[in-house]
């Protein structure tokens, strides 16, 4: 079995260097390029099933995507990016980012979901879809949702890797179960 990561295309947001977390934000110019590119350099590849984030930056790149392909997607929340409670909007240097992506620490804040429970949420998710008989899989989602997916595939607790990882908008990262 083969998993395709698809961080969606670039928003303002993206450019503004805002923190989107929940935030239901589109595609601007260049995610949507940057989509339709992405749609191009995956044509050759087949796929079972989407899964995709239902916001609707991840809704855009994955329907670019799958525009020629007919494939069913399937929107689930638990793809949803973190919520960033009361970050979303604010920039990183508005908070203690690393503090908030801390595992071992955990922080609990006012809105923002835990760092532990949403790494529960996106660890169920692929538990449920691995145990499947799937060949090919496309999952389109966010940059905090590919972090919990390449934790759990390279076995790395989440503190290693939280810092430096960021994939790139419309980026495709491959793993395989």
């Amino acid at each position: 079995m083969y998993l395709y990561v698809v961080r969606h295309g670039q928003t303002e947001w993206n450019v503004l260097k805002k923190m989107q977390g929940s935030a239901d934000i589109e595609l601007n110019e260049k995610g949507l390029a940057q989509a339709n590119t992405t749609a191009d350099m995956l044509k050759s590849s087949t796929f079972d099933i989407i899964f995709c984030s239902p916001l609707k930056r991840a809704k855009q790149t994955a329907e670019l995507i799958n525009s020629k392909r007919g494939l069913n997607v399937v929107f689930d929340d638990r793809l949803k990016e973190r919520n960033y409670g009361e970050f979303e909007g604010t920039s990183k240097s508005a908070f203690d980012y690393n503090e908030f992506w801390s595992y071992q620490k955990n922080v609990k804040y006012e809105k923002a979901e835990n760092v532990q429970e949403f790494f529960k949420r996106i660890y169920d998710f692929l538990d449920d879809i691995t145990s499947k008989e799937y060949n090919n899989i496309l999952i389109v989602c966010h940059a905090g949702v590919e972090k919990a997916i390449e934790c759990y595939f390279k076995g790395l607790m989440p503190d290693d890797k939280i810092g430096p990882f960021l994939p790139d908008n419309a980026s495709v990262l491959k793993y395989k179960k």
